[in-house]
């Protein structure tokens, strides 16, 4: 009885992870980004302009996650101007309710596209 009443009060033990593995793990390091011009600047101060002003105002539309402007968004800061403006419209003229190809992803009940951007 003794021995059950004193390990309910016990202070707890190491808790460091045993061994060496967290030795291996690898470090996080956050990829260096390039400074941007001043026409991806301005692109993409438009792009923020829409999705903070004008989206709100009008309401989500998109079927896809990430969405359209969000994908333009990252495609322009991952391959550049051109490219990623290019991959943006392309991925606005398939925006439509139509059931495709694309893998689909649950968000709060209801099922979007999933189209991720991708690598260079």
């Amino acid at each position: 009885m003794f021995l059950l009443c004193s390990s309910l009060y016990a202070l707890p033990g190491y808790h460091e992870p045993w061994g060496k593995d967290a030795d291996l793990k690898m470090p996080t390091e956050s990829p260096v980004q390039a400074p941007l011009s001043l026409v991806v600047q301005a692109a993409q101060e438009v792009i923020l302009f829409h999705q903070n002003i004008i989206s709100p105002v009008d309401g989500p539309r998109s079927h896809f996650r990430p969405t359209s402007s969000r994908y333009m968004l990252l495609a322009i800061r991952r391959h550049g101007l051109l490219r990623g403006f290019l991959m943006g419209c392309d991925r606005l003229l398939r925006e439509n309710d139509d059931d495709w190809v694309y893998r689909t992803v649950e968000i709060d009940g209801k099922l979007y596209k999933h189209d991720p951007i991708p690598r260079r």
